[in-house]
């Protein structure tokens, strides 16, 4: 299921300042005063914003689960190995 959209367009100010659309912070619950992360990538030349609560979530999905990553990767070395 396509759930991607394209919410218009955004100019950088003298400062650096971005607005986001209206429809973008209604869509993703941003409200003033959000801790908004700045994500992307210099070599394919992306860029894009996390909620402070969705990086948190991640990190913790990581780290709740460390041991199983831990786990898998070991049997792919295994794996690797033979």
């Amino acid at each position: 299921m396509h759930d991607k959209k394209l919410f218009g367009t955004a100019t950088v100010g003298t400062k650096g300042q971005v607005v986001i659309p209206a429809d973008a912070r209604e869509a993703f619950d941003i409200k003033p005063g959000d801790r908004l992360y700045v994500v992307g990538s210099e070599k394919a030349q992306w860029i894009g914003f996390l909620k402070e609560d969705q990086l948190r979530s991640m990190v913790e999905l990581l780290t709740d689960n460390i041991e199983q990553y831990r786990s898998y990767l070991d049997t792919q070395d295994n794996i690797d190995t033979k």
